[in-house]
């Protein structure tokens, strides 16, 4: 609203206020637009950003939820939802990147292809865990058994093959943070 404002004191018409692409409050109210046109008067590149931020927040979602569930993986989810906000939305990239959980993580791996080592035991821990669980508890068949030791194998492969970070600690004698 305050760029339609700023707009609307240089503008001589009100044809130009609606070329910049925002919704058209500076028409008289019998001529507004009702909700069903909204999308009519969005801009190739607003839709665009629309549904990379739906996107992003979706994969966020899904990369959430890959941190319980072993075959949903989390990387990719959270690098897709990076990817798709860097594209999007400043606000939600910059929110991404330096979430208290995901950021670092984030970073990491878009850097230097590689975790922390108590990173890679928690996922490994949860990723064996839960297959474990799922192929001796809930699936009864063989092939399915297999399968899903195959992927927990391949996953593992793909963990152990990430380059190692040291998690950054205070120096000594360093007051902590309060």
């Amino acid at each position: 609203m305050k760029r339609l404002a700023e707009h609307m004191t240089r503008s001589d018409s009100v044809h130009e206020v609606r070329r910049i692409g925002t919704l058209d409050t500076a028409r008289a109210p019998a001529q507004r637009r009702g909700m069903g046109d909204i999308f009519s008067t969005m801009t190739g590149s607003s839709l665009r950003k629309l549904l990379l931020m739906s996107a992003g927040i979706l994969a966020v979602g899904l990369g959430v939820v890959g941190i319980f569930l072993p075959l949903l993986p989390t990387t990719p989810f959270l690098l897709l939802a990076a990817a798709c906000f860097i594209r999007s939305s400043d606000a939600l990239y910059e929110w991404l990147t330096n979430h208290r959980w995901f950021g670092t993580y984030i970073r990491n791996y878009r850097e230097h292809r590689a975790t922390t080592r108590m990173t890679k035991i928690v996922t490994l821990a949860l990723l064996w865990g839960t297959i474990g669980y799922t192929a001796s508890v809930v699936v009864d068949g063989r092939l399915l058994r297999a399968l899903l030791l195959v992927v927990a194998l391949g996953v593992t492969i793909h963990v152990l093959s990430l380059g190692t970070i040291e998690a950054k600690r205070p120096a000594a004698g360093a007051e902590p943070d309060a």
